[in-house]
């Protein structure tokens, strides 16, 4: 059994005036015979619009740990599907295995672990893709650095809570608005 039971994480990476590339994984990672694991099964069962998939680099090319991705959002066209089994798979899978070779997923331990990644595809997305204007690589590149950069947080458990205490009332949620006062 791995010695990582339950690790969570999550990161938000996007590039500037590119709002609807941006990537927001939370992905929890954990032992196949633990309560990350059990989660990871119960997910092969499919909801409308909230179809889950294994995160494969290509045909044949599952990933290890194995990786279950989830959309946040409710998929409604084929475009969408596309960019969630398309770019999306393929920035999830390569960032899994990359924090494998990079060591740090414990590459003896990939067997033994799953991964849990939620992630966002915002809807504004399917009508760029439809005039050719997504810029997908731009959409893989965010998708691929925010799993590794929620990974390694997840297994770094940061932030730490000496952070989160000390930054407490220095920062706000960034749709926070001021007018609402101040807690």
């Amino acid at each position: 059994m791995s010695k990582i039971v339950f690790k969570a994480g999550e990161a938000t990476i996007f590039s500037e005036g590119k709002d609807v590339t941006a990537a927001m994984p939370e992905i929890v990672i954990g032992a196949v015979d633990g309560p990350v694991g059990q989660a990871f099964a119960n997910l092969m069962a499919q909801s409308k619009g909230h179809s889950a998939m294994f995160a494969v680099r290509d045909i044949n090319q599952m990933v290890r740990p194995a990786t279950m991705m989830v959309p946040k959002v409710t998929l409604k066209d084929s475009i969408n599907i596309e960019l969630f089994g398309g770019v999306v798979q393929a920035a999830t899978a390569d960032a899994v295995l990359d924090c494998v070779i990079e060591g740090i997923i414990p590459k003896d331990q990939v067997n033994d672990l799953c991964i849990i990644s939620l992630v966002w595809i915002d809807p504004g997305c399917g009508p760029l893709a439809k005039e050719g204007k997504l810029d997908k690589a731009d959409m893989y590149k965010n998708n691929y650095e925010a799993t590794k950069l929620a990974i390694k947080r997840a297994l770094n458990d940061e932030p730490s809570i000496d952070e989160l205490i000390a930054n407490r009332h220095k920062i706000k949620h960034c749709m926070w608005e001021e007018s609402w006062g101040d807690i």
